[in-house]
């Protein structure tokens, strides 16, 4: 679909744990015929297009006003699919995958010929993965092809994890949205490099560093974070700016929690028309603030699960600037950190210790 036509873009609620399957084959077919259809995963929701069908993938970029040094990922239904995308594929990579998947791990590897050079920004590797979600492994099978698919907004907006995210930026840009209702995790998948020496965490993600060092010790993770007019980044989402609200956002970072809240409450002082997002034990504090709240739950899991959603509602509230706490460095907090922080665009206010 050209995004100079504009014609509307259907959407199909589908049930998420057991798809009717007269949909999906539907959309199965717009993939074929080189359509772009978003749908559902584990973890955001994808725009998906035909991963070996160039021009397909090129109506990717398009839609989003993605920047053609920002690869994509290939989704995959099963582990013997790989060769199609993927050659020389090294025996830890089989390992990782049967650990770890279906579900939100991705690995780069050398890249089949088959794969165009735009969807890996001209880089000889490709990233891939097998979501775990019932609606994205059918519409793999039934378009009979690996998918090609980044999150479906509008680059450098907040990730989508309903429906009506996707609504919100892609309307009239895509053909069809499949409506699975929220995603599950909420943050994107894990990103490692196996083509170099070490093997590199590219983006942490829904599995931990942790829990891949297990099987991978040697695993490293060394954050780099790209601009837009840069060379090709090694992996999907490298790029400083990106899952920005409108709002400009500020990353409160200190060695004591406590710290970075009261810091936060002093900025908010003599102020008007701010948003915060915090943990629900920590908004308590913001009540009296005049401050928009948005909660991001209990723990880190339910955290990543209302991030993406959090940021789009104050959005939406029409507050100019968003503050947020820096979170803990272990476990799922590494990802939302790196979710924030290029939220914020690297606009991060070191608190000293009090």
């Amino acid at each position: 679909m050209d995004k100079t036509n504009q014609t509307a873009t259907s959407c199909i609620r589908v049930d998420a744990l057991k798809p009717d399957r007269t949909i999906v084959d539907r959309a199965g077919e717009i993939i074929r015929d080189g359509g772009l259809v978003a749908f559902p995963t584990e973890t955001v929701y994808g725009l998906g297009a035909n991963a070996l069908d160039s021009a397909a993938v090129d109506r990717i970029f398009l839609a989003k006003g993605r920047p053609a040094n920002d690869p994509l990922i290939v989704h995959i239904a099963a582990l013997d699919q790989l060769s199609l995308v993927a050659s020389d594929v090294p025996d830890i990579a089989l390992e990782l995958f049967e650990r770890f998947s279906p579900g939100p791990l991705t690995l780069v590897l050398a890249k089949q010929r088959a794969i165009p050079a735009a969807l890996t920004a001209g880089l000889a590797t490709v990233a891939a993965r097998m979501p775990d979600h019932a609606i994205a492994k059918a519409l793999i099978d039934a378009a009979g092809v690996p998918i090609a698919a980044p999150s479906a907004n509008t680059f450098s907006r907040p990730s989508p994890t309903r429906a009506q995210h996707v609504l919100d930026d892609l309307q009239g840009r895509i053909d069809m949205v499949l409506d699975g209702g929220q995603t599950v995790i909420g943050l994107e998948s894990s990103i490692v490099d196996l083509s170099c020496d070490p093997p590199q965490l590219l983006r942490p993600g829904g599995v931990s560093l942790e829990d891949l060092r297990a099987p991978l010790p040697e695993l490293q993770y060394q954050p780099q974070y790209l601009h837009d007019d840069s060379a090709a980044a090694s992996a999907p989402g490298s790029l400083l700016r990106h899952y920005s609200p409108r709002a400009r956002l500020l990353l409160f970072r200190a060695e004591i929690d406590a710290d970075a809240t009261a810091a936060m409450r002093a900025y908010i002082s003599g102020q008007s028309n701010l948003g915060v997002i915090a943990m629900d034990a920590e908004a308590k504090q913001f009540l009296r603030t005049g401050a928009e709240i948005e909660c991001l739950g209990r723990n880190l899991e339910e955290a990543g699960y209302r991030l993406f959603a959090a940021l789009r509602a104050l959005d939406e509230r029409g507050v100019e600037e968003i503050l947020a706490r820096y979170p803990e460095r272990h476990g799922l907090g590494l990802a939302l950190g790196d979710r924030l922080l290029r939220a914020s665009a690297g606009h991060v206010i070191d608190v000293p210790k009090s």
